[in-house]
């Protein structure tokens, strides 16, 4: 099956109870045993649960993993991947990583005894030291859409017995890290998965059999199961991903094009757009899918502040990848946890604005922008 029928028919009509078109919610938050000690397939909510495993039932079919298990958020999501390590290893992140993840890692990580370090060469790094047990990527990142080589990674940790993490929640139809090697994927299914603001959402697959077995006894354990209800709307919202998906593409593209021309923009950041190396790279691990982030520093002739207030058609708020358009200020909003040193570092600065592009019409997006652009002009 192509994909738009796989995210419409992976969990199939006819494996729903009584045919049901539409996977029922189930709220049970236990359920009876025959005899003592034989419980059934469902023994308690946090462990399993019937729309939950439908949910992640499709997960499995969608993105090609052998074990997929949901969690209450996209934090859930990270925090059960990176519980896979262990007290003395060290995890090596990719420099530009979601906020989320790196303030885990300072508030979590450092107290329990694992390490970590923000690298910005992990391409080029020939050897691991003998702690390392994951390198954990984003790609492309948030908010500044670098590109790392997935493939390059995998065989750089595998040749040096760490494992690999990448979030894919940028890019959950056009590239496949399982396919690629990568031994845990996880995505924040609040964003692409759901698309609907309106419900939070993880998950986290892998094609081994043992990490698959080690991260269901672990959600289980760390009590972050994905809720029945939040499992119904993540399955509604997985049936017009792509739909939603290619039109946010296309008003991409057109966005894009509008702001490379555009006086206001200092310097803009999108997938593949660094260099020569990273579009190659994009290409041929993405398809150089566009996808629908972009992110731009303001030049100091305009205000990005009443730039931002201006718009209104782009809410300013954190997340993306839903139906509406936002506007998000990652120093003080995504990434305000790595403090003003370390954003100086990899470069996120304040008249940095990342935007989510969502399904409205594209021209009366550009048309928003461009009311804005024109307020925010300094005099």
């Amino acid at each position: 099956m192509k994909i738009q029928t796989k995210l419409i028919k992976a969990v199939h009509t006819k494996q729903n109870p009584y045919s049901a078109i539409t996977t029922p919610i189930f709220l049970a938050s236990t359920y009876a045993q025959d005899e003592i000690n034989k419980p059934g397939e469902f023994e308690y909510q946090r462990g399993k649960n019937p729309t939950t495993k439908a949910f992640e039932d499709s997960i499995c079919a969608v993105f090609g993993a052998n074990y997929a298990h949901a969690t209450a958020s996209g934090m859930g999501a990270i925090t059960l991947a990176l519980s896979l390590l262990k007290t003395g290893q060290k995890v090596l992140f990719c420099e530009n990583i979601y906020g989320g993840t790196f303030r885990y890692a300072k508030q979590i990580m450092e107290n329990i005894g694992i390490k970590y370090e923000l690298r910005s060469d992990l391409e080029s790094l020939k050897s691991l030291s003998a702690d390392v047990g994951a390198i954990y990527i984003e790609t492309p990142s948030n908010p500044l859409l670098h590109i790392t080589d997935i493939k390059k990674i995998v065989a750089l940790a595998h040749a040096n017995n760490a494992i690999v993490i990448a979030d894919n929640t940028f890019m959950p139809l056009f590239q496949s890290p399982l396919a690629l090697g990568v031994d845990v994927e996880l995505h924040s299914a609040t964003k692409f998965i759901g698309g609907h603001g309106d419900g939070l959402g993880g998950v986290v697959c892998t094609n081994d059999k043992a990490l698959g077995t080690k991260i269901g006894s672990l959600k289980n354990t760390l009590g972050i199961a994905l809720a029945p209800f939040d499992s119904y709307l993540m399955l509604r919202g997985l049936k017009t991903m792509k739909l939603r998906f290619d039109a946010q593409i296309a008003n991409t593209k057109k966005i894009l094009e509008f702001l490379k021309s555009h006086e206001a923009i200092q310097k803009l950041y999108f997938a593949g757009g660094a260099s020569e190396h990273e579009r190659a790279v994009h290409e041929a691990q993405a398809g150089g899918c566009l996808g629908a982030v972009l992110s731009f520093e303001m030049s100091e002739k305009y205000c990005y502040e009443r730039f931002a207030s201006s718009l209104e058609l782009f809410d300013i708020a954190s997340s993306l990848g839903g139906v509406e358009s936002l506007i998000c200020h990652p120093a003080t909003m995504s990434h305000a946890s790595y403090g003003e040193q370390l954003m100086a570092k990899i470069g996120i600065k304040d008249n940095l604005l990342r935007l989510a592009i969502g399904c409205e019409d594209g021209e009366d997006l550009i048309a928003d922008l461009a009311k804005a652009f024109a307020k925010a002009k300094k005099s």
